[in-house]
């Protein structure tokens, strides 16, 4: 081959080499220059990806990452809009009026995207005990043979209590679902007890016999006296009153007081505790001359009410301990 030849294909290959190393320099420039966007999403069920783009537009981002709205979904900012400053896109699901309301008029009124996503904040679970009432039931029985019938309370209702554990579901600190994950029962409600009879069943001291809280059984003239000896010790309120019912109760619990009563009646009489033995005013409260609040808390008492843990009480200014309407309430040393 001839040197003029072989320079000529020396040639060649210079221009060839430069060409291509010229492309190449050319393509890594771009790529240089291509800006990638750190951009968050946010799926309609809450999970959170963060992808890289170069891209601008909503659409093009989701179709790059093989994201498709359902047709109960829509995304901020709009398809067609392009990635908003905060980088973020959110998906979530159309509310029954975004489905079915008819279209409107645009107005003028512009609304930011950053005001748009304050609308859709993140929704909030939290674990929440809460203690609900359990309704007592009535249970009526028939004992009457014959003639004319009467209703009659032979055992007054307590509702129970228990613990309920829910999950609940928050967004823009407003409650949105609610569910009971677990209860826990703790206190069992107590039947009332409503018997329907033309004769007295039993009767003691006078009247007929109500059992109360399956525990105590007391004639209405009983009741009568132990709301008048309630009265006399404290008439100014319901918790007063429940205060001076409870202590007798917590005497029947008590292995020092129990010896003088099983019952509140019995620890009532008992000889120089309550006012029953001490002096003869309770009398002239007999017969319903007292509140009806007071009856109401001997009620709630015997039915398992207590408002103390004390088991001893003085009017106010003979002791120190804690003033429940106007008598101080303590423990004996």
């Amino acid at each position: 081959m001839k040197n003029d030849d072989k320079a000529s294909i020396s040639l060649k290959k210079i221009i060839c080499i430069s060409l291509i190393f010229i492309f190449i320099m050319t393509v890594a420039v771009a790529a240089t220059n291509t800006k990638l966007n750190n951009v968050k999403i946010i799926l309609a069920s809450g999970y959170e990806m963060n992808v890289l783009t170069s891209k601008k537009q909503i659409a093009e981002i989701l179709d790059e990452n093989h994201i498709i709205l359902l047709e109960d979904e829509k995304v901020t900012p709009d398809l067609q809009e392009e990635l908003s400053d905060n980088k973020t896109i959110k998906i979530t699901k159309k509310v029954a009026e975004e489905i079915e309301a008819p279209e409107v008029e645009e107005t003028s009124e512009t609304i930011s995207v950053e005001e748009i996503l304050k609308t859709y904040d993140t929704i909030v679970e939290k674990i929440v005990v809460e203690k609900v009432k359990i309704p007592y039931e009535t249970i009526t029985k028939n004992v009457a043979t014959s003639g004319t019938k009467q209703d009659k309370i032979v055992q007054y209702g307590v509702d129970g209590l228990k613990e309920v554990t829910y999950k609940i579901k928050y967004q823009n600190e407003k409650e949105i679902e609610k569910k009971e994950i677990s209860s826990k029962i703790i206190r069992k409600p107590v039947d009332k007890i409503v018997e329907v009879r033309n004769t007295q069943v039993t009767t003691r001291s006078g009247g007929t016999t109500v059992r109360y809280a399956g525990k105590w059984s007391y004639s209405e003239s009983e009741l009568d006296l132990l709301c008048a000896i309630t009265a006399q010790e404290c008439s100014s309120s319901y918790n007063g009153a429940l205060a001076v019912i409870t202590t007798a109760c917590n005497r029947t619990q008590s292995s020092k007081w129990k010896s003088r009563g099983s019952d509140p009646l019995s620890q009532y009489k008992a000889k120089g505790q309550f006012c029953y033995s001490i002096d003869s005013h309770w009398k002239k409260r007999l017969n319903g001359n007292y509140p009806a609040h007071v009856k109401q808390a001997v009620i709630d008492a015997l039915n398992g009410k207590r408002n103390h843990n004390y088991l001893s009480f003085r009017a106010r200014g003979y002791a120190n301990g804690v003033n429940i309407g106007g008598n101080v309430y303590f423990n004996p040393m």
